[in-house]
């Protein structure tokens, strides 16, 4: 089975502090570098009076696009180390800044590096996370009548094998969509026969990466 990087659901932040200093943490989840810069600009707005705003952000499937700044701290100290958690947990289409304030205590380079480091990391521990996979999409097509115990199948049958339901559509008809493993296709197609007295059947529309809540 191919692995693809996780992610996490929305934005949270979180607090700590060391020797006085504030070290504020911000995590969002992100769709690409543009929106990734507005996110950190607009926390570079919020917190426009901070002595630094340190940020890291990872993009893509396969977290191909990265980038970190120290934001004046020395360098190597901030934005490196709050990318290297991020490497760390596999996870991508994420950014994230650590805004502080100084307390008037020197930290050390290995100090502002444990620092940043734990601020993103207790963020993440609270995240949401979201796997992504490489899934079969397949569309299933009913009567009104018979669309609310399919449903019910078919969310059953998905919240015991990992799989992801889509958004119904709603015409002349409703059409159910599906995502699974290949191999899993034979099980949930003769589950489904059998509810309905092979009235209904999978139509596979493709391959997705989907994202998976963990």
């Amino acid at each position: 089975m191919t692995t693809y990087p996780s992610t996490i659901a929305g934005g949270l932040s979180h607090e700590i502090v060391i020797k006085k200093s504030r070290f504020i943490a911000h995590a969002q989840h992100v769709k690409s570098i543009a929106e990734a810069d507005a996110f950190i600009a607009s926390i570079k707005t919020q917190y426009w009076d901070a002595r630094h705003n340190c940020t890291a952000l990872i993009v893509g499937e396969t977290a191909n696009s990265q980038r970190s700044n120290d934001d004046g701290e020395p360098s190597g100290t901030a934005g490196i180390p709050m990318l290297e958690v991020l490497r760390h947990r596999n996870l991508t289409d994420l950014a994230v800044v650590v805004t502080r304030y100084f307390g008037g205590v020197l930290l050390g380079a290995g100090g502002l590096v444990r620092a940043y480091s734990s601020a993103v990391s207790e963020t993440l521990d609270q995240a949401h996370i979201v796997h992504r996979r490489l899934l079969n999409t397949y569309s299933i097509s009913t009567f009104y009548d018979d669309a609310g115990r399919i449903e019910h199948f078919l969310r059953d049958w998905l919240s015991h094998n990992a799989g992801a339901f889509g958004a119904p559509n709603y015409t002349h008809r409703v059409e159910f969509r599906v995502s699974i493993e290949p191999q899993q296709e034979a099980e949930l197609s003769a589950g489904l026969a059998a509810l309905t007295a092979g009235a209904c059947q999978l139509r596979l529309e493709g391959s997705h990466i989907v994202d998976v809540p963990a």
